[in-house]
Parts: C-alpha cells; sequence; structure tokens
C-alpha cells in the first residue's frame, strides 16, 4: 500500500549522501538515498528545464513526477511555476531524500508562503499504478484532480553503451497506460515529458514517438537535446502535447557554464528519420589558408548544426570534414568574427590551417612536430584528435615542455584529418 511523505515534516535522520550541488548559485546540498547522486538532475538542468515548461499554458491540476528519484527536478517545477507538487517514488529511501530536498529548495529560496509546501506530497509507491496513487492521495483528503502534466525519467542501465526501451524502470507502455486516464488532455494531447537516455538511437526515438501515437494520436512532439558542454549531451528528452512546439521536431539548449547566464536555446530541424543525418557531406579537402573549427559535439548530434553555421559571417561557405565522433570539424575559408557567447560556447576552437603534416604524432615523433611548431613561431599546441589515453597526456606534456622554453609568440591546434591520414596545424591568433 502506498504511502504519504511530507516534506513539511519529514526528517533527515537516518538519510545520508548529503552532497552540495555545484551548479546551484545557492549552494545547495542535497541528500541522494541508496547511491542516488549519478542519477540526479544538476540543480542548473532542472531549472533551465522549468523555467523552459513556465512559457507553455498547463491546465489545472496536479504537476505530476512518477518516477521522482532524489526530487530535484520536481522541486524546480514547483519553484518556478509556484504549484504544489506529486512525486512518486518506489525506493523509499529515495522518497524520504525527495521530501527534504523539496524542503531544502522551498525554504532557501526563501517563499514565505507555507500553502505550496503544505499541500505537496512524495508518495512511496509504484509509479505505473496510477489508479492506486490517485485513490492514495484521495483517501488522505487531499484534493484529487486531474493530472497537468507528467514528468517521467526512467532509470536505466548503468555503465552501458545502449540500451532497450524494455531496459527502462517504469517502462513507458506502463506508465502511459496507468496514468492515461489521468491526464488532462487536449487538441494537442497531453503535457508529457520524457526524460530519456542521451544514448538512444534513431531507430529507438522513432520507437518512442511510435509508442506515444499508440495512446494518443497526432500529438505535438519536440526533441530535446541538453548539453552543458565538454562535447557531449547531457540529456535528451521528448517534450509533448501543449509543451512541444507546432512543427518544431527538434531543440537544442545549450547551458552556460556560468549558472547566472541565460541558456542558448535554437528550434527547427527535420524529423527524426533512421538514417539520421545530422549535417552535410565533405565537399572540400583541407589546405593550407582555409580555417578548420571543432563545432560542439551535441549541437552537431541535435541535426540543428548548419542551420546554426549558416547564421554565422560564412552563411554556406563551409564543408564538413568530420560530423561523427567528439569532434566534428569544418572546413571554411572566411574566419569566424562574430564574438557573441553562443560562439564561445559552441565553437571549441577555430583557426587557419598552416601546415599539414603527413606522419603520426607519437613519443617517437614529438620532436618533429616541436620542430614544425618552432618553424612557424608557435609557443603553445593543444593536441585536438584522439590518441590512446595512456599516451595523450605524455605526448602532450613533451609539446608544452619543449615550446615553453623557445621564444613563440602563436597559439595552435591539431587536428587529425580523418580522411586523408594527416595531421593539421592550425594557428589560432
Amino acid at each position: 500500500m502506498p504511502r504519504i511523505i511530507y516534506p513539511l515534516s519529514e526528517p533527515s535522520t537516518g538519510l545520508f549522501e548529503n552532497n552540495p550541488d555545484k551548479t546551484s548559485i545557492e549552494h545547495f546540498k542535497f541528500f541522494h538515498a541508496d547511491e542516488g547522486k549519478p542519477l540526479a538532475t544538476p540543480w542548473q538542468v532542472a531549472l533551465s528545464r522549468a523555467i523552459m515548461l513556465r512559457e507553455y499554458q498547463l491546465p489545472e491540476g496536479i504537476i505530476l513526477d512518477c518516477a521522482c528519484g532524489s526530487g530535484i527536478q520536481i522541486s524546480a517545477y514547483s519553484e518556478i511555476l509556484k504549484r504544489p507538487i506529486v512525486g512518486v517514488e518506489l525506493n523509499e529511501n529515495r522518497a524520504r531524500a525527495s521530501a527534504v530536498n523539496f524542503r531544502t529548495v522551498f525554504t532557501e529560496r526563501g517563499d514565505n508562503s507555507l500553502d505550496r509546501l503544505q499541500d505537496s506530497i512524495i508518495v512511496v509507491g509504484d509509479g505505473r499504478n496510477g489508479a492506486e496513487i490517485m485513490s492514495t492521495i484521495a483517501s488522505k483528503g487531499l484534493q484529487n484532480q486531474q493530472v497537468a502534466f507528467l514528468h517521467l525519467d526512467p532509470a536505466r542501465p548503468r555503465n552501458s553503451r545502449a540500451h532497450a526501451l524494455s531496459e527502462m524502470a517504469p517502462r513507458l507502455d506502463e506508465v502511459f497506460a496507468g496514468w492515461k486516464p489521468y491526464l488532462a488532455t487536449g487538441k494537442t494531447g497531453p503535457a508529457i515529458l520524457l526524460d530519456l537516455s542521451p544514448r538512444l538511437s534513431a531507430s529507438q526515438m522513432l520507437e518512442v514517438e511510435d509508442l506515444v501515437e499508440e495512446f494518443w494520436p497526432n500529438t505535438n512532439k519536440t526533441w530535446t537535446w541538453t548539453s552543458r558542454g565538454r562535447g557531449r549531451v547531457d540529456r535528451l528528452a521528448l517534450w509533448l502535447g501543449p509543451i512541444a512546439e507546432q512543427n518544431k521536431i527538434r531543440r537544442f539548449v545549450r547551458i552556460p557554464p556560468d549558472p547566472t547566464r541565460t541558456p542558448f536555446i535554437m528550434l527547427g530541424g527535420a524529423p527524426i528519420t533512421v538514417i539520421d543525418e545530422a549535417t552535410k557531406e565533405p565537399r572540400v579537402t583541407a589546405q593550407r589558408g582555409i580555417y578548420a573549427s571543432v563545432i560542439d559535439s551535441a549541437l552537431v548530434e541535435s541535426g540543428l548544426a548548419d542551420d546554426w553555421l549558416e547564421t554565422l559571417s560564412f552563411g554556406t561557405d563551409y564543408a564538413w570534414a568530420e560530423a561523427k565522433g567528439r569532434r566534428p570539424v569544418i572546413y571554411h575559408s572566411q574566419p569566424i568574427v562574430n564574438n557573441s557567447s553562443e560562439i564561445g560556447n559552441l565553437v571549441v576552437t577555430t583557426g587557419r590551417i598552416i601546415d599539414l603534416i603527413n606522419f603520426d604524432l607519437t613519443i617517437e615523433t614529438v620532436d618533429n612536430f616541436v620542430e614544425i611548431c618552432l618553424e612557424h613561431d608557435i609557443n603553445k599546441v593543444t593536441i585536438r584528435a584522439g590518441l590512446d589515453p595512456d599516451i595523450q597526456p605524455k605526448i602532450q606534456g613533451s609539446l608544452d615542455r619543449q615550446l615553453a622554453r623557445r621564444h613563440g609568440s602563436r597559439k595552435a591546434f591539431l587536428l587529425r584529418n580523418s580522411n586523408e591520414e594527416n595531421y593539421l596545424l592550425c594557428v589560432t591568433n
């Protein structure tokens, strides 16, 4: 039988893993019971998502997270939307942590009205069983409403490069079936946010779309890639119904390192396909004098890189040298002259190709690379190529030490040209 926990009164006694969230300007410390910290959403991500959700018109009713974990995301929803919430969590220790974390956010952000705190609850129970959860809420004399918004962040196998949809817990189809009778559903479908694994393939994304269509045909859908940098997608989510953008299939959100700055958001793109080619085919080869730029791989993965690049100073005058992996690269004849913060976040590095080096970079050849750098007045060169992780630090260290003793004045980086099996030396200043 489900049990209700009240954030207003739940003690923190017996909880552990009380860790600071470095992405919060408030310096929150959250509880993450039963090794829940690796699974928790960073506060900055949770807050930015809640701020985005505020732009949409939600119906009256419950804000529900049916697998709320440590409760960070649902706390952000409540804080921004100023609504009470219902969180459901099967693990009792995590449910207790969620309740305490909710109270922490409420009190430390200085809300003086207790109504929202008093009316919010965490239920220890099975998040798939909407009937049981709604019955439990009603039996406690709480307002029995429809669900205005459903958030689902299912657990998935850890330390796995890929997994099937059936390995999610709870499974999407079981949650949809359990909550469909209680969701407020308008012309565009119910308001649902599915927080999924960034490792989903295009075919798996289409599986999710098909599953949604089985329950709510013709529902609006917007896939959202969220990145905090470091060349990876931190979150992949599907926004549905009234919180999706009409005719906008893809959205990219880049959260800046500074939590006081607003995220960069871009909408557009084509529908998801099995062969989801995010970028154009290469049109030119590397040559001295043109520019090479490493583009944020999360932007490329979202399928919106071309749309964004064509807003820059060189327009369509560029070609993809490498469109996959951690370091997507474009060649272009004109420099990037726009110095906006979005450029700095989405272009990892950019420079003019000054040399093509036709031998491999190894411990044995590092001295040869040093000599070439000295010929070009370089005092610092950064390796931007995938080398064996056991030897890359040694090679980078050797380059740094040898060049630091000389009197060069320019900075550069090295790219590996996978098409022609050589290295590009690119100067940045």
